[in-house]
C-alpha cells in the first residue's frame, strides 16, 4: 500500500481491520518494525484524536512522529501553480513539500474544504498538491472530502459490536449544527460501509443530499423516523449542503437523536466521530447512556492508524 487516502477495496478493507484488531489485542506487537522511521504529521486545521492517536500508532510501531501546526507554525502556503508571490503567501508548496518529504518516511496530512470553492475541494485541490510534490507516501488525516482513518476506526467498531451479524442495519442520520460543516466523515463512512458490504440508510432533510460518487447504493429516505426503524448501527453526523455548497438549510432541533427517536430500534448503537455538540446533534442520554459506542471509536481511532502505518511500512 503506498498511500491511504481512501478506500480501496472490500480485501484491503477487511486486511487492515483484521490488521487493527491485532494491534488493539497486543499494541506493541510489531515495535521494532518502524524503528529508524520518522512520520510527519501535518496540520493544517486543528486536531485532538486524530493527531493522538497518530502519534501513539507510530510509538507502537517504534516510529517516531513529529507533528507540525502549519496553520500556526509554519509558513503561509502558496498552493497555485506559476504563482507571482507577491501577496500574504511565504512559501511554495512545491519547495515546502519537498522539504518535508526529504525529511520524512511517511506523511500524514489534515487540510479540511474551504467550503466556498466546490471544485476545488471536490479535486481535493490542497491535499493533492502536498501528494504530488511530497514524493513519499502519504495518509490522509483528512482531507476536504474524505477521512479514512475515521472511517477505517468505524469499520472495527462495527465488526467488533455487530453481535454475529453479517449485514446489520446502518443509518447514516444528519443532525443539526450551528456551523457549516464538511462533508469528509460523511463521504468516507458511506463511501467504506457500502465498499465493506453493509446496507446503508441514509437520512437528512431536503437539501442535503451527499456526492452520490460516495453514496451510490444507499437507501435515501427524508423520513428520519422511519430510517430508523430496526436500525442496528446509527451514526449521527452533521454537513453542509453540497449542492448549494457550504450553505446551511436547516437547524431543525428535531432532528437532533434522543431516546424518544430510537422506540422502534430497541438494539441500536450510537456512534459519532467527534467532537460533538451536546444536546444540539446528540442528546446527553444518548451520549452518556449504553448504546454509546464513541469513546469505543475514539480508542480504535488508534489501531486504525497503527495499521495502515505498519501496511505502508511494509
Amino acid at each position: 500500500m503506498k498511500h491511504f487516502i481512501r478506500f480501496e477495496s472490500k480485501e484491503l478493507g477487511q486486511e487492515l481491520i483484521d490488521l487493527a484488531r491485532a494491534y488493539k489485542a497486543t499494541p506493541r506487537l510489531d515495535l521494532a518494525k518502524g524503528q529508524g522511521k520518522r512520520v510527519g504529521c501535518i496540520f493544517l486545521n486543528p486536531s485532538l484524536r486524530t493527531r493522538v492517536s497518530t502519534q501513539i500508532a507510530a510509538q507502537n510501531l517504534g516510529m517516531e512522529p513529529i507533528v507540525l501546526n502549519m496553520d500556526k507554525e509554519g509558513w503561509a502556503l502558496e498552493m497555485k501553480e506559476g504563482a507571482i508571490m507577491n501577496k500574504g503567501t511565504v512559501e511554495h508548496i512545491k519547495d515546502a513539500a519537498g522539504v518535508l518529504g526529504s525529511y520524512f518516511d511517511i506523511l500524514a496530512i489534515r487540510a479540511f474544504p474551504s467550503l466556498t470553492n466546490r471544485d476545488e475541494d471536490v479535486n481535493d485541490f490542497i491535499f493533492g498538491q502536498f501528494v504530488k510534490y511530497c514524493g513519499k507516501p502519504v495518509v490522509s488525516l483528512e482531507s476536504a472530502i474524505r477521512h479514512p482513518l475515521q472511517s477505517l476506526a468505524d469499520q472495527i467498531t462495527m465488526k467488533e459490536y455487530s453481535d454475529g451479524k453479517k449485514k446489520p442495519k446502518v443509518v447514516l442520520t444528519w443532525g443539526p449544527h450551528i456551523k457549516a460543516i464538511p462533508h469528509a466523515v460523511a463521504n468516507s463512512f458511506s463511501e467504506w460501509t457500502l465498499g465493506m458490504g453493509y446496507d446503508l440508510t441514509i437520512t437528512h432533510p431536503e437539501g442535503y443530499e451527499l456526492d452520490e460518487v460516495f453514496t451510490k447504493g444507499a437507501t435515501l429516505e427524508y423520513n428520519q423516523s422511519k430510517a430508523l426503524e430496526d436500525a442496528d448501527f446509527v451514526y449521527v453526523k452533521n454537513w453542509s449542503s453540497f449542492n448549494d455548497y457550504g450553505k446551511i438549510l436547516s437547524t431543525d432541533p428535531s432532528w437532533m437523536l434522543t431516546e424518544k427517536h430510537l422506540k422502534k430500534a430497541k438494539n441500536a448503537k450510537v456512534m459519532h466521530c467527534l467532537p460533538v455538540r451536546r444536546n444540539l446533534e446528540l442528546s446527553d442520554e444518548i451520549l452518556d447512556g449504553s448504546r454509546s459506542l464513541v469513546q469505543k471509536q475514539a480508542e480504535n481511532r488508534i489501531y486504525a492508524a497503527q495499521a495502515v502505518l505498519s501496511s505502508i511500512l511494509g
